[in-house]
C-alpha cells in the first residue's frame, strides 16, 4: 500500500477507504485540531474503531452501514479519546484501553491539553482493561496487544494476525522517521527507547505501521532509516 493514501489534506472526517486483499476494509478518518488518524477496521460486517479522536458522533454516522462492536484507544491523550463517549452512545460498542493510562485520561479528558486545546466529552471508564498478550477480535481479524510505554505509561500497539496480518496500529509510539514525544506528563525517554527496540524485534519488517498522526510507514523502513533502533 502506498503512503500516498495518507498524504491528502486533513479536514473534518476526511475519509479514506482501503480494501484489503483478505476482503477486510480499512478506513481512515483525519480528526481533531492536530490531525489525529482514527482507524476503522471492518471484517465480516463487524467494525473495530481505534482512536476516535474528538468526532465520535460523526464517525458513528460515517460507519452506519457497519456494526461497530469495539473501540480501542492506543493511549489516553485527549486527541485520541475525547470522541469515545459519543461513539459508544451512538453505537453501543464496548471500550478498551490499557490500565496505565486510564486514571490520567479520565482526569484530563474534556479539559485543555498541553496545546491548550479542549475536546469536549470526558472519557468513560473502559469496559475492558487491555494488557500485554490480550487479543482483540473483530470478524476474521485478530490484533495482539503489546505494551508500548514511553509516550505515555499505558501506551499500546495492536499487531494484526489472521485476516489482519501485515498491519499494526501503533498510535503515537512510532511515526514515519520519528517517534512519540516523551516530554509531556507521563512521558519517559528511556522507556520509549526500550519500547522501540523491543517492537523492532517483534513486528515483522514488512508490516504496515498505522500511525496516530501523519503518514504510514513499515517497520523495516524505520529500522533502516532512523537512528532510534541502533
Amino acid at each position: 500500500m502506498s503512503n500516498a493514501a495518507n498524504e491528502e489534506g486533513c479536514k473534518l472526517l476526511h475519509e479514506r477507504r482501503i480494501l484489503l486483499g483478505t476482503g477486510d476494509e480499512l478506513r481512515i478518518f483525519c480528526v481533531s485540531p492536530i490531525r489525529t488518524n482514527c482507524y476503522a477496521y471492518i471484517s465480516k460486517g463487524e467494525c473495530l474503531v481505534v482512536d476516535p479522536g474528538d468526532k465520535g458522533k460523526e464517525i458513528a454516522e460515517a460507519l452506519a452501514e457497519t456494526r461497530v462492536t469495539q473501540v480501542v484507544a492506543t493511549h489516553g491523550h485527549n486527541d485520541h479519546v475525547s470522541g469515545v463517549a459519543a461513539l459508544l452512545k451512538a453505537t453501543g460498542a464496548t471500550f478498551a484501553m490499557a490500565k496505565g493510562d486510564v486514571a490520567w485520561a479520565r482526569d484530563h479528558s474534556g479539559r485543555p491539553d498541553h496545546f491548550g486545546l479542549a475536546y469536549g466529552s470526558s472519557m468513560p471508564y473502559p469496559d475492558r482493561l487491555l494488557a500485554e498478550g490480550d487479543v482483540v477480535a473483530v470478524g476474521d481479524a485478530r490484533f495482539t496487544v503489546y505494551a508500548a510505554p514511553g509516550h505515555t505509561p499505558g501506551g499500546i500497539v495492536l499487531l494484526g494476525s489472521a485476516s489482519a496480518s501485515g498491519y499494526c496500529f501503533v498510535g503515537d509510539t512510532i511515526f514515519r522517521g520519528s517517534y512519540g514525544r516523551c516530554d509531556l506528563e507521563g512521558g519517559d525517554e528511556a522507556a520509549m527507547s526500550a519500547t522501540l527496540h523491543r517492537l523492532a524485534s517483534i513486528i515483522p519488517g514488512s508490516t504496515l505501521l498505522l500511525c496516530g498522526h501523519g503518514q504510514f510507514t513499515t517497520m523495516a523502513a524505520e529500522v533502516a532509516s532512523t537512528p532510534f533502533y541502533d
